[in-house]
This record gives structure tokens, C-alpha cells and sequence, in this order.
């Protein structure tokens, strides 16, 4: 499976030293080429060694995402820092390049319930949490 990965924060770059040791081609978009560094840490070898891409450019400019390799993408993954960026580039992902499975990470509970009603498949570490601390306190 080919998965294009953009935003390689800790998140992202995370997922993306998982998916290639599964065995899975992945390219990760970034707009700072230093954040490739994450990729290269705990792998042997650097990044491209072990079989990854990496790209630099703005997660907004479609030149990006096709130089990343969005028109080959089974998966993508917005892992950006922004939400309003992340919802965006997902749409793109999965309406204009129809990208099979895009998942999209939204830091605000209810804009990702929200887009989750829309069709896309949506990760909100902060809804996640408030659950957890409901259950840890025993709260309904």
C-alpha cells in the first residue's frame, strides 16, 4: 500500500517509521526540511534507506501533493498541526484525487465530529482524552 503522509511532526513521522517498517511505501509531505530528521531517528539506516520519500512543500499548493505522490496514494494521512489545514487537504485528498481511505487528525472534538458526519474519517486525540477522563473520574 502506497500512503501519503503530510505533516512530520510527532504524529506523523510516527505513523510513518511504522507504516515502512510494516512494509508499506510511504512519502511524507513537510513544509520544514528539518523535520525529516524524525524520520531517520530509531530506524537503521536514513529515511530513503529504509525505503521512504520525503518531500518539502506547503500541504496547501496541489504542485506539493503531486510531487508527494497523492495521485498514487491508497491512504493518506493529515497529520499537519493545523486543523483547518488537515480538513482541507483531506477534502482535496479525497475529493479531488480520490484517494481511498483518508484519515484526518482534528484536535477540536466537535469540528471532528462534525466532518465524521460529512464522510471523513476523523482522529480527535482531544475527544479521545475527555473520554478517557470521563472513565477515569466515572463521569457521564
Amino acid at each position: 500500500m502506497f500512503i501519503l503522509i503530510v505533516g512530520a511532526g510527532r504524529v506523523g513521522s510516527e505513523v510513518a517509521k511504522v507504516a515502512v517498517a510494516a512494509g508499506h511505501e510511504v512519502s511524507v509531505l513537510d513544509e520544514d526540511p528539518l523535520s525529516h530528521e524524525r524520520l531517520d531517528v530509531g530506524g537503521d539506516g536514513t529515511w530513503e534507506d529504509r525505503g521512504g520519500r520525503f518531500t518539502v512543500g506547503t500541504a496547501l499548493e496541489i504542485d506539493a501533493l503531486i510531487e508527494a505522490g497523492i495521485e498514487e496514494a491508497d491512504a493518506f494521512i493529515a497529520a499537519t498541526h493545523g486543523d483547518n489545514t488537515n480538513l482541507v487537504i483531506a477534502q482535496i485528498a479525497a475529493k479531488r484525487f480520490e484517494v481511498g481511505r483518508v484519515i484526518v487528525r482534528v484536535m477540536d472534538p466537535y469540528r471532528a465530529a462534525w466532518y465524521a458526519e460529512q464522510g471523513l474519517e476523523t482522529i480527535s486525540p482531544t475527544a479521545h482524552a475527555i473520554q478517557m477522563f470521563r472513565q477515569a473520574l466515572e463521569i457521564r
